[in-house]
């Protein structure tokens, strides 16, 4: 017997959803507000693809004080489909030596509710935004890079990249992750732009001085939909500690996941290959963006890439 006969199965990744925010700029928790037909909310759609795309698990990072509400509202539809685990992003969550700054009230973004899903991920797993759709060819995608055992050499990660021009909320301004990628289809640098507004030939970022800086709308952007090993927590929880040790005295300070990632390729310790996507990615940032998905979801359910009661 050869063996390739004994050798384990791949195992299937996971899927980790950033699920923590209130969404303030929406007002309420925009993360159980339904866009289907049949009451489905946009986390529906993203555990749909995923499960068909090859994904076993999911793990849902929220905060404490919206548990209750999101087991009963969200995570119970899925325990009989995958399995379903929970992590919560608190602000007492740092690592094991280090303190709480003084001043600080709320936990330190992405790449700190990322770093707070470590106790619950041991497969490669994929991270996601719980409030955007990023289409079934996204999913496809990372499941293609997680799936196969890691190649040996630098450590090396995904992320979908998504055209910016397709990703503006036509009601307010966007954060996005503006991408510069090589000729090898890696990423060079990633740099997260907040104030991000769609414009008659493009898009523009205001600055913190108040000037504007043109981008074009085919600009590469990260939307928080990556692809990791296990072994990148390490990573994190080393940027996170460097983090907090340089912002201990800025309360307002946050830790970017797209942040995290572009530190260890500048350090030449990691490469990230970036999977362009032609799904349609839209997202719920303003409460008037809503109309918007469901006429979205309506029209992917009329051609025929989702049923009409995606449960049965």
């Amino acid at each position: 017997m050869t063996d390739s006969a004994h050798a384990a199965p791949p195992q299937r990744p996971a899927l980790v959803v950033l699920a923590a925010g209130m969404g303030s700029r929406y007002g309420g928790l925009k993360q159980i507000d339904p866009v289907g037909p049949h009451g489905e909310v946009v986390l529906d759609y993203s555990v749909f693809d995923a499960r068909r795309a090859g994904f076993g698990s999911v793990v849902f990072v929220i905060r404490r004080d919206i548990e209750r509400a999101f087991r009963e509202t969200v995570g119970r539809r899925f325990e009989d489909r995958l399995e379903v685990r929970y992590a919560f992003q608190e602000l007492t969550s740092v690592p094991r030596g280090l303190a709480v700054p003084e001043g600080r009230t709320k936990p330190w973004g992405t790449g700190h509710a990322t770093l707070c899903a470590r106790p619950q991920v041991a497969e490669p797993f994929a991270v996601i935004n719980a409030d955007d759709f990023y289409g079934a060819d996204s999913y496809r995608q990372l499941a293609g890079f997680l799936t196969p055992p890691a190649a040996a050499g630098l450590e090396t990660y995904a992320m979908v990249g998504f055209e910016l021009g397709r990703t503006l909320s036509e009601h307010g301004i966007n954060a996005r992750g503006v991408c510069t990628v090589d000729a090898a289809g890696c990423l060079q640098s990633v740099q997260e732009l907040t104030a991000i507004e769609r414009t008659a030939d493009g898009a523009r970022n205001r600055e913190a001085d108040g000037s504007f800086r043109p981008l074009t709308a085919r600009a590469t952007v990260s939307l928080n939909c990556w692809g990791f090993r296990p072994s990148f927590f390490e990573r994190l929880d080393e940027g996170f500690r460097q983090f907090l040790r340089e912002n201990a005295a800025n309360p307002k300070a946050e830790f970017y996941l797209p942040f995290a990632v572009n530190s260890l390729i500048q350090a030449g310790t990691a490469q990230v290959k970036v999977l362009p996507t032609s799904a349609n990615w839209f997202g719920v940032t303003y409460r008037e963006d809503r109309s918007v998905v469901m006429e979205s979801i309506r029209r992917l359910i009329q051609a025929g890439t989702y049923p009409e009661k995606l449960w049965p």
